[in-house]
């Protein structure tokens, strides 16, 4: 009686005492007693009737028979084979003790006795092994019976039966002969492989090798294929259980049966094409097997990507391609979700196959006369439906059409040609002969003539998708004019212009119902213009060619009444217009665009819807595929659920809106954060380097051939003004990013103790400042040794000056000796003839002697001071690159030095 002990604290706690009295415990242990000591079989039969009928009514029968009748029970299956009457109510009675009682639900915190016997049992590998057993007898209701016990246990303790039955020889076996029973049996064995196929990989390729392929596709073809019940669901949802991230039994599948009787399930039938809800399920199961398919298998095998495209291939030839264009594009009567299922097969047929490419932009759809481009019934789909998931489904077949296929986009954009009739006047219903690109940006201008942005967020959806990683694209969609809303407003309208003139309009504008604005209007058409400036200089000139576009970002940017997402998109394109700008004209500059930012945003706040916007829901959610759940018995809804799910998809605000989910993707989100890095990169480059990117090169401190001392120290003199210009220029750079550094350091204590990536930067921060704190300790060093070099330099000046004067009081004295023997010589002329020297001779002489001497002792005087003027000029640059005022540094040197010549002068 082990299995007895291990319930023994349960049901005391739920019948209050070990030893409990309740009449439904002394009533199971007498009949348990009859069953094990009973002497006539008749009697142990009726015990047995008796024990089944007080287990499936009460709960407290569950619970105590659960306490101890198992070991009976199984003691009468192992033991008594021949009574298959005993037998029959042995395993009506375990089927009952592992079926919840609904019409006598609890408490939810009560104890589920169902549950716990399911859990007893499933324990025991050999009670497992016995039911297993049984499937080989005769008898049809202890097959049935042994199976429903099975699925009982599988379905509230999958893991550890899966074990069970892994363990057992020919346990899986078993089980699928029963696919090849009778009807009933048929179908409860299935539903129990089905259970039993989830996520067990090893019972999946046992499963396989016995033949489930070909047994599969036999019961879907005998139950009627896709009009067929619920058995063929089951046997689908079996189907993408073995199939589902397993290469092996793709490639198995594929070289061996094949895929026509699959896609054999998609032909639509008749004329009528009626859509039951379960005809909607199987046809919804259908198109998961080919998604999964289409996927090749597990992301860790290496077979997936070869497998994947040779599965695209053999799809398309079998004309997949066809079916899944009647089911989400021709048959408009077919219920949403499976026309959104198939337009997202179609998308996925096509990904990363350029031969599915072709044949999707060369298919044509309709009859005789009124047939058009596949391509062009799909976006109308996209302009018109009212549901938003078929349109994202719609979206989904146009951003993997153009995902690195450059021809397919040149081709779509060779078409945006403005329709010669007036694009405001003309309804939707008049699209039909209008090319692809007319029809888009018909439209683009329909939105604006019906107070509705809905329809334009759409078609910027495409033409994103159309311009993504193209240049060549981008430049042309640049030259395109829009035909004025109002003829009195003059002149066309750059596409460019319109679509962001729409971002202004859509955050006041409001939808046909009356209601504020979508959502996810602004964030897609931001999204369409961040992709359209990406690695395009032209298309950031045009941009900025409109003043006001810059007031306007400027102000989305900083605006409250914004949504997060928003706000970081628009710090984004604005970021845009500086890192993608060419422009050397005044006013439209990348360094002009910064400068703005610093000043009407601040670059901490700038930087900060970064962050935000990395933290919001959406980014921080985002997935690297879109997952689907599997459709199985308990997650497919009714097709009315579906349609009311439809109906609240219209009323979202929040940013979990699924077109936002849709927009924002893996590749886009990665996308915006790279852009992010060179955005902070750039902004650092603009703050720490000149605008003219001038350079101190000696060769322009040379003179040139043929330019005269007034020219070169005129163009010197220009050089310097630039530089101290441009010195000033970073000198208010680095204020102002000083001052927002000071503004983050007390407005927001609680960045600086944030996440643990935010600590790292921190700690990045701290060391850059222990450096440049060092690094300023060197230039304060640095310039006191500059400071007493020029204090010695002007000390040395001034004894220069002072040994010019005593030479000039030499010169002078010279001079007035000179004099004095003029006029004695004139005195000894007028005494009469003389035999004395020739006094004018001595003159010359002296005069010549003295005019040498001083003249050597000024070109030594010059020669020094033409060695101290190149030191004091070097020293001067020096100061200049370390960020000094030189004017102000070298103030008031050499004033005292020039007052006592001064006071000599006066004298």
């Amino acid at each position: 009686m082990d299995l007895a002990s291990r319930y023994k604290g349960v049901v005391g706690f739920v019948f209050g005492n070990e030893n409990s009295n309740s009449s439904e415990d002394s009533y199971v242990e007498r009949l348990l007693d009859r069953i094990s000591n009973g002497v006539l079989a008749e009697d142990r039969r009726h015990a047995i009737a008796e024990l089944q009928t007080i287990v499936a009514e009460s709960r407290a029968g569950q619970l105590a028979f659960g306490a101890m009748g198992f070991p009976v029970l199984m003691g009468v299956l192992k033991e008594e084979r021949d009574d298959v009457e005993m037998v029959r109510g042995a395993l009506e009675t375990l089927v009952s003790a592992l079926t919840p009682i609904d019409h006598a639900k609890g408490p939810t915190n009560e104890v589920r006795p169902a549950l716990m016997n399911t859990d007893l049992l499933s324990r025991e590998s050999e009670s497992i092994s016995l039911l297993l057993s049984l499937l080989s007898e005769e008898d049809f209701y202890v097959r049935y019976y042994t199976l429903q016990i099975l699925t009982a246990l599988l379905t509230n303790s999958p893991n550890r039966l899966q074990e069970a039955i892994l363990s057992i020889p020919r346990g899986i076996t078993r089980l699928m002969d029963m696919l090849m029973d009778r009807e009933v049996i048929r179908n409860e064995a299935l539903l129990l492989l089905t259970y039993l196929t989830r996520e067990a990989e090893e019972i999946q390729k046992i499963v396989v090798f016995e033949g489930a392929f070909e047994k599969i596709f036999s019961i879907m073809k005998e139950e009627g294929g896709s009009d067929g019940g619920v058995v063929v669901q089951d046997c689908l949802e079996l189907l993408n259980n073995l199939l589902r991230s397993n290469a092996s039994n793709q490639v198995l599948l594929r070289e061996t049966i094949g895929f026509d009787p699959l896609i054999s399930i998609l032909k639509l039938r008749g004329s009528s094409y009626s859509f039951t809800q379960q005809k909607t399920i199987n046809l919804l199961s259908a198109l998961e097997t080919i998604n999964l398919l289409m996927m090749g298998g597990s992301e860790a095998d290496p077979q997936k990507d070869s497998n994947k495209i040779t599965n695209k291939t053999v799809l398309a030839q079998k004309k997949l391609l066809d079916h899944l264009l009647m089911l989400g594009v021709e048959s408009q009567w077919a219920p949403i979700a499976l026309r959104c299922s198939a337009l997202r097969c179609i998308g996925d047929l096509v990904a990363g196959h350029s031969k599915n490419l072709d044949a999707l932009s060369s298919k044509v759809l309709g009859e005789e006369r009124q047939v058009e481009p596949a391509l062009n019934s799909i976006l109308r789909i996209i302009l018109r439906t009212s549901s938003m998931q078929e349109f994202i489904a719609a979206d989904h077949v146009f951003k993997n059409f153009c995902e690195k296929n450059t021809d397919g986009q040149a081709m779509l954009a060779s078409t945006l040609i403005p329709h010669p009739n007036s694009m405001t006047d003309a309804s939707l219903e008049e699209d039909v002969n209008m090319s692809f690109g007319s029809m888009l940006l018909h439209g683009l201008a329909l939105s604006e003539s019906d107070g509705d942005l809905e329809t334009c967020c759409r078609a910027a959806s495409v033409i994103t998708h159309i311009l993504k990683d193209n240049s060549l694209c981008k430049e042309k969609v640049l030259q395109i004019e829009l035909e004025a809303p109002m003829p009195s407003l003059g002149a066309p309208e750059l596409l460019l212009h319109r679509i962001v003139r729409y971002l202004a309009v859509a955050s006041s504008m409001k939808n046909k119902d009356g209601k504020p604005g979508y959502s996810y209007v602004q964030p897609v058409i931001l999204k369409l213009l961040i992709t359209w400036l990406a690695d395009c200089p032209n298309a950031v000139q045009c941009f900025l060619d409109s003043r006001p576009h810059l007031t306007y970002l400027l102000e989305l940017v900083s605006s409250t009444s914004s949504t997060v997402c928003v706000r970081g998109l628009a710090a984004v394109l604005l970021g845009e217009c500086v890192i993608y700008n060419k422009s050397s004209e005044n006013g439209k500059d990348g360094f002009t665009i910064a400068d703005a930012i610093s000043q009407k945003i601040g670059l901490t706040s700038y930087f900060l819807k970064f962050d935000e916007m990395q933290r919001s829901f959406i980014f921080s959610s985002v997935k690297p595929a879109q997952s689907h759940k599997p459709l199985t018995r308990s997650t497919t809804a009714s097709m009315a659920e579906i349609e009311d799910d439809e109906n609240d998809l219209t009323d979202q605000k929040n940013e979990d809106h699924p077109i936002l989910t849709s927009v924002f993707d893996a590749q886009f989100v990665n996308f915006v954060k790279g852009l992010e890095v060179n955005i902070r990169e750039k902004m650092v480059d603009v703050y720490s380097r000149p605008k003219s990117d001038v350079a101190v090169v000696p060769a322009e401190l040379e003179q040139k051939g043929g330019e005269s001392d007034k020219e070169y120290i005129k163009r010197l003199k220009a050089f310097v003004e630039t530089q101290c210009s441009e010195i000033q220029k970073l000198l208010g750079r680095n204020a102002t990013l000083a001052e927002d550094l000071a503004r983050t350091g007390h407005s927001h204590p609680e960045l600086m103790a944030g996440s643990g990536s935010d600590r790292v930067q921190i700690e990045t921060l701290r060391r850059d400042l222990q450096e440049a704190s060092q690094r300023v300790e060197m230039l304060k060093a640095e310039k006191a040794k500059i400071e007493s070099e020029a204090l010695m330099y002007q000390n040395l000046a001034g004894k220069l000056e002072s040994d010019l004067k005593s030479l000039s009081d030499a010169y002078n004295s010279l001079e007035q000796t000179n004099i004095h023997l003029e006029k004695e010589a004139k005195t000894l002329k007028s005494g009469g003839t003389s035999t004395s020297p020739d006094i004018e001779a001595i003159k010359a002489e002296a005069r010549e002697e003295a005019q040498k001497e001083s003249e050597a002792e000024l070109n030594d005087l010059l020669v020094c001071l033409g060695q101290e003027q190149s030191k004091v000029e070097k020293l001067s640059a020096r100061l200049s690159e370390l960020g000094e005022d030189v004017d102000k540094l070298l103030e008031g040197i050499g004033d005292d030095m020039a007052l006592p010549e001064d006071e000599d002068e006066e004298d």
